[in-house]
């Protein structure tokens, strides 16, 4: 059914669109290294922000990541898209994925575990090798010849459940993994269950820890089809408060409405809705191949602007540090004195506001 997705997506890679991404991919990528990488190097970046960028995080394939919590239909939703199994998937009520699985194309059916994933120079997971073993033992790459991946790759997160207990099991920071993925995939998919609309505290701060990828997100109300349409229309209107709450954006998000699964519709009073909606969310999954030279290109010039403006941070703080003596008492004022800096630095170098990081995390 969705077999157009990776042959509409893989013909125009193949032809001589394949020639202008990979064009200015190359091109992008040797402006970072020339001049973009020295700089966040001299200004120690990477130990504030975010890892270099290698060669693989230029060449991969576009990415979808699947968030939501327990039992919302997130591995369900991966095998309607590829229509078969794939190594690794479990399905059930219960909470079944607990790892991270990187679904994507190969010549053969197989899986790659995570520590032998991370130092593959061709795939683009080196750098979370940094999470250690705890998260290692819990991502995964299953690998399949199907065509949908030929075009796409998909990263399937384990189910989120509420509870201190669950985030502190988990053995590794799970808000700072999403974030990383966020920051290198093309589109966030958020799926609720029409029966399950809380939005518990680990799945809000997962949510949160997705700030600045705000146009990437997508969000996917599933299941609908085991409510009447009175029903979903009060459904639709708390999950949008739910999402009020949490997603600061002055945009309304995208919610899809649907059932996303091989099953005929237990409801068919929305049956031309549920079609209409699937239609137009994997037109908007079909667009991303197109889209990922824009997307590289965004997501660059989004990178060089904090690095600018952590640059003149940087600067200016090693600048007022004493030569000599009293070096502590200064570094605790001027961190303190941060919002201040801020300002100043807005006025005398004429940067946005929005331009600069958190005053917390620099703090």
């Amino acid at each position: 059914m969705f077999s157009w997705l990776g042959k509409q997506g893989g013909g125009r890679e193949r032809g001589g669109g394949s020639d202008v991404v990979q064009t200015v991919t190359g091109g992008l990528r040797d402006l970072y290294l020339r001049k973009l990488l020295p700089l966040e190097e001299h200004y120690r970046f990477h130990e504030f922000h975010s890892p270099a960028l290698e060669e693989a995080d230029f060449e991969n394939k576009p990415m979808v990541l699947l968030v939501g919590q327990y039992s919302t239909g997130k591995t369900t939703f991966i095998r309607y898209l590829l229509e078969q199994d794939f190594p690794g998937m479990r399905i059930g009520p219960e909470p079944t994925t607990d790892s991270f699985i990187a679904v994507m194309y190969g010549e053969s059916e197989g899986s790659v575990p995570g520590n032998a994933l991370v130092v593959d120079p061709k795939k683009p997971f080196r750098k979370l090798s940094r999470f250690g073993n705890a998260f290692l033992n819990r991502f995964m790459c299953s690998q399949l010849p199907n065509q949908v991946l030929k075009s796409i790759s998909i990263i399937d997160s384990p189910g989120i459940l509420s509870g201190e207990k669950q985030r502190i099991s988990r053995g590794y920071d799970f808000c700072q993994v999403l974030q990383w993925f966020a920051e290198r995939v093309d589109r966030i998919i958020l799926l609720f269950d029409a029966h399950k609309l809380d939005i518990s505290d680990e799945f809000s701060e997962a949510i949160k820890s997705f700030r600045g990828q705000d146009d990437k997100i997508r969000v996917v109300l599933n299941k609908a089809d085991q409510v009447d349409t009175q029903q979903l229309m009060r459904v639709y209107g708390a999950l949008m408060w739910s999402l009020g709450k949490v997603i600061n954006t002055p945009e309304v998000l995208r919610v899809y409405i649907g059932s996303f699964w091989a099953h005929p519709l237990r409801n068919t009073e929305n049956r031309r809705l549920f079609e209409a909606e699937a239609q137009d969310l994997f037109k908007d999954i079909q667009s991303l191949p197109q889209k990922a030279a824009v997307r590289k290109l965004n997501d660059l010039i989004k990178r060089a602007r904090l690095a600018k403006v952590h640059a003149y941070i940087i600067s200016y703080l090693k600048k007022e540090m004493p030569s000599m003596f009293g070096k502590e008492n200064k570094k605790k004022e001027l961190i303190s004195r941060l919002p201040e800096i801020y300002i100043q630095l807005q006025r005398e170098y004429h940067i946005s506001a929005g331009d600069f990081p958190e005053v917390k995390k620099m703090q």
